[in-house]
């Protein structure tokens, strides 16, 4: 019953910061075709101070349960070395750990990323967590 609640937190969070980076790449960076640059700022502004408030911590929920239920499915390594399932969840949490720590940075120390500043790499790896999420079974 604990892993199905965690898992359901997890999915969750995950669709919060996942769906944010979705808006912000295919909606809000494209409010630029049809408003003047001081309208853009003052309505990409308007919306960020409310997404501040929750997308930066859905991401750490979201990292926070994924190493839960990492630790609870992994498994033991045989004496044949990892499974495709061991390889596929462990590709899947370092993106995820890199996506979390970068946020963490950013919301808790106010460290700015040095590199990928925009928003389309976070997606990318989140596309590829969730791509390689339906091959993890296989």
């Amino acid at each position: 019953m604990f892993y199905t609640l965690i898992h359901t937190i997890h999915i969750y969070s995950v669709f919060i910061y996942g769906g944010f980076l979705f808006v912000d790449i295919l909606f809000l960076s494209k409010m630029k075709q049809t408003l003047s640059e001081e309208e853009h700022k003052k309505a990409r502004e308007a919306i960020m101070m409310h997404v501040r408030k929750v997308v930066p911590y859905a991401l750490i929920v979201a990292v926070a349960s994924g190493l839960y239920l990492f630790s609870q499915i992994f498994g033991k390594i045989s004496d044949n070395g990892m499974s495709t399932f061991q390889m596929i969840l462990s590709i899947k949490a370092f993106f995820g750990l890199w996506l979390g720590f970068r946020g963490i940075n950013q919301k808790l120390f106010g460290i700015q990323p040095w590199v990928f500043k925009a928003h389309i790499f976070p997606f990318t790896l989140v596309v590829i967590i969730i791509l390689l999420s339906q091959f993890m079974y296989l």
